[in-house]
C-alpha cells in the first residue's frame, strides 16, 4: 500500500514538473490586429485605429499577428520599407489572402503591411511593427502629415510565416521561474521520500 502511495506522488510530481515547463513556454502570445476592428480601412469613427492598436500592446519574438477579413474584399502583405512608404503593392515579400492570416514575429527586426487591395493604403490600411535586437517592441503606423515619413533605407526580409521558434534568449523573469519551479519541485522530492 505504501508503495501505491509513493506512485501517486511521483505522478503528482511528474505533473508538477509538466504544468511548470509548459508555463515557461507559454510566454507567445496571439495579437489580433486593430483588435475589436478587423483589418480594413479604417473607419470615420476609428481612423487612427493602426496608429492607437500597436501602442497598446508589447511584442517579442514568439507573438503572432492575426488579421481577420472577409477574403473576397481585401488581403495583407508584407513589403519593404521603402514599399510601405508609397504604398507599393508590386513584389510583396508575403502575400495573405485567406481571411484568417497569421504572421508569427520570428526575429528581431523591422515588420512592414499594408492591405494587398488598390487604394486601401494610402487611406491608412498598414501598420509597422519594430521588434529591436533585445526583442522588444516598438510599433508604429502611418502618422498624418509630413512629419509621417519612415527612414528610405530598409533591408529586405526574408519570409517568417513559419512555426514558433523557441527564443535564444531568457529573461531574468524566465530564469527565476525555471529555479522556482526546480526548487519546489526539489522540496516535494523530499518530503515524498521523507528526507525533511
Amino acid at each position: 500500500m505504501a508503495n501505491l502511495g509513493r506512485r501517486a506522488s511521483y505522478n503528482f510530481l511528474y505533473a508538477f514538473h509538466f504544468l511548470m515547463l509548459v508555463q515557461l513556454k507559454a510566454f507567445c502570445y496571439q495579437y489580433k490586429v486593430g483588435d475589436l476592428d478587423a483589418w480594413g480601412i479604417p473607419t470615420a469613427a476609428n481612423p487612427n485605429v493602426y496608429t492607437t492598436w500597436p501602442k497598446a500592446h508589447i511584442f517579442k519574438i514568439g507573438d503572432s499577428l492575426l488579421f481577420l477579413y472577409p477574403p473576397s474584399q481585401d488581403s495583407v502583405i508584407q513589403v519593404t520599407a521603402e514599399s510601405y512608404n508609397i504604398c507599393n503593392l508590386k513584389n510583396p515579400i508575403l502575400y495573405m489572402n485567406n481571411g484568417n492570416s497569421l504572421f508569427n514575429i520570428t526575429s528581431t527586426g523591422e515588420f512592414y503591411f499594408t492591405s494587398g487591395e488598390p487604394g486601401h493604403c494610402q487611406k491608412g490600411q498598414k501598420l509597422h511593427v519594430s521588434l529591436p535586437g533585445n526583442g522588444s517592441s516598438i510599433a508604429y503606423s502611418p502618422s498624418y502629415g509630413p512629419a509621417s515619413a519612415l527612414p528610405e533605407s530598409a533591408p529586405s526580409y526574408p519570409t517568417v510565416f513559419g512555426s514558433i521558434p523557441t527564443g535564444s534568449h531568457s529573461s531574468s523573469l524566465q530564469r527565476f521561474s525555471c529555479f522556482l519551479a526546480s526548487f519546489i519541485g526539489l522540496a516535494i522530492w523530499a518530503v515524498i521520500n521523507g528526507c525533511v
